[in-house]
């Protein structure tokens, strides 16, 4: 659905990519109270480096509004609960308000990146099962890493929100994993969000380019995600066209999600 104009209410928060706007009380959307529900604008920043790095791409909040939507259309219809309720326009989605818990829920297929560093496991090592680890949002502190027990502790979530949490990590994961695959593309990790609501937990945020990392036919140096970013020595013209040029592939591919049988 397209409209022309969105009445955005008052801003309920602002993150490095995204705004999150009330829905006023007079209107009716999608069978539940305006209270219920949230305008999700998409920006054209991205960063790095818990925000230390930080740059504008023209157009980027829409092909991040384009890659999110169509992903979590897809997950919807494989039975996955998401917050996503509609595209209203070209970088706006209406999603269900919940409760976010302060937590990034990783899941990783093969080893790279911060794991590597961390770990000093080699570069590209297989897990199977996928590896699922909890990472605390917290920029100040550079997001560390949390286990359950700690998670419980400082009740930032119930244990059996973390064990159904780290569960729809990985059904995410192997669903947008073999997405990828009909397209001779691995996913190599990913991270989501979890919010709560009456009914539950569900899948909030966004998933975008900004989420993963994808390795054309297992390459490495063919990766089309925020990874070359991160890998720009200077913020330039070219280099920046270049991370749009791979944001632009991954949202067009995002969106044939479901036309392969």
């Amino acid at each position: 659905m397209m409209i022309a104009e969105i009445p955005y209410g008052k801003c309920l928060a602002e993150g490095k990519t995204k705004v999150i706007y009330e829905v006023p009380g007079q209107e009716t959307v999608h069978s539940l109270p305006a209270d219920q529900n949230a305008y999700m604008v998409h920006k054209d920043s991205i960063t790095a480096g818990d925000g230390a790095k930080r740059d504008v791409i023209e157009g980027k909040g829409v092909l991040s509004c384009r890659t999110t939507s169509a992903v979590f259309s897809y997950l919807q219809s494989r039975g996955l609960k998401t917050h996503y309720l509609e595209t209203l326009d070209e970088r706006t989605m209406l999603v269900r308000r919940a409760e976010m818990i302060p937590i990034e829920w990783v899941a990783r297929r093969l080893a790279t990146g911060s794991y590597v560093r961390r770990t000093a496991i080699a570069e590209g090592t297989r897990f199977e099962p996928v590896l699922l680890e909890m990472f605390l949002k917290d920029d100040a502190k550079h997001d560390p890493l949390i286990t359950v027990d700690q998670a419980v502790e400082d009740k930032i979530c119930t244990a059996e929100e973390a064990e159904e949490a780290l569960a729809m990590t990985c059904e995410v994961f192997l669903l947008l994993e073999g997405a990828w695959a009909q397209q001779d593309i691995q996913l190599v990790d990913l991270k989501i969000e979890l919010g709560r609501t009456l009914d539950g937990l569900l899948l909030a945020d966004v998933i975008d380019n900004d989420s993963w990392r994808l390795w054309p036919g297992g390459r490495r140096e063919a990766m089309l995600d925020k990874q070359v970013y991160r890998n720009l020595k200077s913020s330039s013209d070219e280099g920046l066209a270049d991370v749009r040029r791979r944001y632009v592939e991954v949202a067009e591919r995002a969106e044939q999600f479901g036309a392969r049988t």
